[in-house]
């Protein structure tokens, strides 16, 4: 690969106008770390959440840094200065990245409706069918397919001559590396509708085919019954949607782009890197009995330690007041 140079024009030049952008994203950046982060350890120390639905998750939690760290520092440092370039190899390794997030969250969104389905539709057969061994098949599916497959795309995107080197959005994506390209590619873009459909199209399909069925036979049970399937899936249901309209403001911020104005234009890519990793922790988080709960233990645990610690520190004051009169 040639040692190409890109730029992106989205930026302009420092000033007041991106402070405000830098300090927006840094406090979303966080926000997104510290409650990602929240939730990878509540999952990992609460061995009651040691299953299959918490397990996917945690990865859902993992995946979610995965796509704001391959964006969110680069944004951070491109909004500090002038120099607003990246190396072709940087820019397809942050294209890599961002495919990755986005297709591995819809493979793992498509388990966790399986989970839910099994969980409702086969309750007796739960723990012989979502077996330990068969949730680790699925989470290397989960990686390994969607990787392997976008690995080979971005191959064959660095493979073309490129006659154009401006990117007028904040990061790298494929379509806009592809149209920089001097010609037209119909294997790359095939490949990329192939992709498209395995990695997205084929997960949105399972997981409605998996909802369709929870709610069949979630009619034919008791009010009760329903009510319990409802609080189950929710969460799920409401991150499931909340990725997908994430999804769909992107594929249509870049078809109309061009017609915004730069602030809408900034705003809308950078809702589709910080807004779903941000939210689906906290609607876990608020919606999930079980994590509301484990929460609750640790934040208990953590004053009640801080109260035995200021005991015993107003003792030993006591004490040596005692000790010297």
């Amino acid at each position: 690969m040639s040692n190409v140079t890109l730029l992106f024009t989205a930026y302009g030049s420092p000033g007041s106008k991106n402070h405000g952008v830098l300090f927006i994203t840094l406090l979303l950046y966080v926000s997104t770390v510290l409650s990602n982060v929240t939730i990878l350890l509540v999952i990992y120390f609460d061995s009651s959440l040691h299953k299959p639905m918490y397990i996917f998750l945690f990865n859902l939690a993992i995946n979610g840094l995965i796509g704001t760290t391959a964006v969110c520092p680069k944004i951070m440092a491109n909004l500090l200065k002038d120099n607003n370039y990246i190396s072709l190899e940087g820019c397809l390794i942050q294209v890599l990245f961002i495919n990755v997030y986005a297709c591995c969250a819809y493979a793992i969104f498509a388990g966790m409706a399986y989970d839910r389905y099994v969980s409702i539709c086969k309750p007796l057969q739960y723990h012989s069918i979502m077996t330990p061994l068969r949730v680790k098949v699925l989470l290397a599916v989960v990686y390994l397919f969607p990787t392997s497959l976008l690995s080979f795309q971005v191959y064959l995107t660095s493979r073309l001559p490129l006659c154009g080197h401006n990117i007028n959005k904040l990061f790298c994506d494929n379509l806009v590396v592809v149209n920089l390209s001097c010609v037209r590619d119909a294997i790359g873009n095939l490949y990329g509708l192939c992709v498209i459909f395995v990695l997205v199209v084929l997960p949105l399909f399972l997981v409605i085919l998996s909802y369709i069925k929870i709610i069949s036979v979630s009619l034919r049970a008791s009010t009760s019954a329903q009510k319990k399937a409802l609080q189950t899936c929710a969460p799920h249901l409401i991150t499931f949607i909340n990725f997908s309209l994430a999804i769909l403001f992107s594929v249509i911020y870049n078809r109309i782009s061009h017609f915004l104005p730069q602030e809408v234009n900034i705003l809308m890519s950078l809702e589709f890197i910080l807004i779903p990793p941000l939210l689906h922790p906290l609607i876990y988080g608020i919606k999930t009995k079980d994590i509301r709960k484990s929460l609750y233990k640790i934040f208990r645990r953590r004053v009640v330690f801080i109260n035995s610690e200021t005991d015993t520190l107003n003792q030993n004051r006591l004490t040596n007041k005692m000790f010297f009169f």
